[in-house]
């Protein structure tokens, strides 16, 4: 017996030996918060005491970056895959598709920010538009629990292949109607138990964005994201503990940039605009809820064991809709104040100076006449609009410009066109179309990749200023083609305000009290992530991010240098700079446009205005 229960005791040891090493070996879980549109330089005690407590605790990437164009769809794709969007094709918010898309009224330029036109984009391009693996995709290939919550569109552009609702959890703003991805029976149940319903609650009052006389919102999105962040503290993380392994999950929090846009604090006026209280009290909002996560976790006995990424998609800028030089704001129209910019301002000037029909994409290709505007902002060019010249896919603080036809004398006509507005600030064209003086190419900017739906000839950024304050990027401004007023909140820009995104994170997997002096962007994100799960994800396209390993325990800072690449000057003198940040190959784009046009664009060199 003696000797049965030394052989006992040896072979617990082994087996807590082994368990040990298990646990060693074990990736730890990762949460990915995403409060939407989050300036870096709003999170202060004051504003957002939660993420600025988990910043200065943990890693505080201070030198951050959204991708450019600045929308939300975009840097989805790519914190979701690691990858620029040359590679992933979510060009924008509002791309041009080539064919009509069904679940967005048959238009060619459907918003992506929808389940079913998620789909139908998919089954459009081979069943999978982005063309490379998402960390919720190999995460749940390998093993992993899985879950996406909050914002419609994003949430389930992080595993948008699979639509069954299982193995991934994605609850968002369409759950339990005919448009969401369905619950499995475990959901639905733990919902039950929770007290929960299982259809999402629409945004209310949050939801109103006014119109050129009527204010938008003065209340934060709070009632829709306390059930999503109930859905995630009491039901998703529950069951992902549940099934003992590691997981990963997305919480992605619509304020404040919902809040933002739709603010009906400065109506028609530049000031307060998304400084106003509304838009504060959605800052606070987001912060409310990644605090409820964190105790959640606490709670759960899931805090030590569990990295928190902290990373909003992009910046903000309230609305201008002013400009001396657009013949559409010379037009007058129903639901547009005086003198502004309509919806569609880009499609108008572009027609009018070519001197060719506009057409609605949006309805039903019908002509767009004097004295009115399409109804998103999309335009169809030319004499047939089942048979476009051009497209322009209307997005906000910048567009994008689609030649179906390839036509390089339509192109240079296309440019001489934009190089004579006001509102614009930096133009970046297709390099197979030719070069153009006062243009960037579109592979300066990670634009020329293997994506799979079809590339924009032209890249359209918009005029951006600062209002004046003691942290510029919080008082900028920028024109936009967008249906919401002056005063109002955008995105979407070059402008320093719309890439400086907030970023940092915290847990096991990453040193505490660091401040990261190095670039980062939102395509590190998915690659970090990837990174901290131990997936081996084989990219199909070569525009990558990197990992941030430098803010892992051990890691160097990596060397990284500044550069500005200038366009030759076009007849008016404009050009073209880009500025950007190099770790390695990998660039960090911070600011393009015309100088003395964009906003923490250094460069004075210019012949223009």
């Amino acid at each position: 017996m003696r000797y049965w229960f030394a052989g006992l005791g040896l072979s617990c040891v082994t087996a807590l030996a082994s368990l040990t090493a298990m646990a060693a070996d074990r990736p730890h879980n990762v949460v990915l918060f995403v409060p939407d549109g989050l300036r870096a330089l709003m999170v202060t005690p004051q504003n957002a005491p939660t993420m600025a407590a988990l910043r200065d605790q943990g890693v505080n990437f201070k030198n951050s970056h959204s991708l450019f164009p600045t929308f939300t769809t975009a840097n989805a794709s790519a914190m979701a895959t690691g990858h620029y969007l040359g590679d992933t094709g979510d060009f924008s918010n509002t791309i041009y598709t080539g064919k009509p898309v069904t679940a967005a009224g048959g238009s060619v330029t459907p918003f992506l920010e929808s389940n079913p036109v998620l789909g139908e984009v998919d089954t459009l391009f081979g069943g999978d538009y982005l063309d490379e693996t998402t960390i919720l995709k190999a995460a749940r290939d390998a093993g992993f629990g899985t879950a996406a919550v909050g914002k419609l569109g994003p949430a389930l552009i992080f595993d948008h292949t699979d639509r069954t609702g299982a193995p991934t959890i994605v609850i968002d703003d369409q759950t339990g109607s005919p448009n969401g991805i369905p619950l499995a029976p475990p959901v639905a149940e733990a919902l039950a138990a929770a007290g929960l319903p299982t259809a999402a609650p629409s945004r209310g009052e949050n939801g109103k964005s006014g119109n050129a006389t009527t204010p938008g919102t003065t209340t934060p999105n709070t009632v829709q994201q306390d059930y999503f962040t109930d859905v995630a503290t009491k039901v998703v993380l529950p069951l992902l503990k549940q099934k003992n392994k590691p997981f990963v999950m997305v919480l992605w929090s619509r304020d404040p940039d919902g809040t933002q846009h739709n603010q009906g604090d400065s109506l028609g006026k530049l000031t307060p605009g998304i400084n106003g209280p509304t838009s504060l009290a959605a800052i606070k909002n987001a912060d409310d809820d990644l605090a409820r996560l964190r105790q959640a976790l606490a709670t759960l006995g899931l805090a030590e064991t569990t990295d928190i990424v902290v990373a909003a998609d992009h910046g903000f800028s309230t609305i201008s809709k002013e400009s001396k030089t657009s013949a559409a704001a010379r037009q007058t129209y129903a639901d547009v104040a005086p003198r502004m910019m309509p919806p569609g301002v880009l499609a108008i000037d572009i027609a009018t100076a070519l001197k060719l029909p506009l057409f609605d994409p949006d309805s039903k290709n019908a002509a767009v006449g004097d004295n009115a505007h399409p109804k998103s902002g999309n335009g169809l060019i030319g004499a047939d609009p089942a048979q476009p010249q051009i497209v322009v896919a209307a997005n906000g603080g910048s567009d994008l410009v689609y030649l179906p036809s390839r036509d390089k004398a339509l192109a240079r006509r296309t440019v001489e066109a934009l190089l004579a507005q006001d509102y614009v600030s930096g133009i970046f064209v297709d390099e197979t179309l030719g070069k153009f003086a006062g243009t960037l190419p579109l592979g300066a900017i990670n634009f020329q990749g293997k994506a799979v739906p079809p590339h924009p000839a032209i890249v359209v950024n918009f005029r951006s200023l600062t209002t004046g304050c003691d942290q510029p990027t919080n008082c900028t401004v920028e024109n936009a083609d967008s249906v919401l007023q002056q005063g109002q909140g955008m995105h979407g820009s070059f402008s320093r305000a719309d890439t400086y995104n907030f970023m940092a994170a915290i847990g096991p997997d990453f040193k505490s009290g660091f401040v990261d002096p190095a670039p980062v962007s939102n395509a590190d994100v998915g690659r970090t992530i990837a990174h901290i799960l131990g997936l081996d994800i084989k990219p199909h396209g070569t525009l990558l991010g990197r990992v941030a390993s430098e803010a892992m325990p051990g890691g160097k800072t990596p060397r990284f240098v500044t550069k500005t690449m200038r366009s030759e000057p076009a007849k008016n003198g404009q050009r073209t700079v880009l500025q950007y940040q190099l770790v390695g190959t990998t660039h960090y784009f911070d600011a393009a446009g015309f100088p003395g046009r964009t906003l923490g664009l250094h460069d004075t060199k210019t012949a223009g205005n």
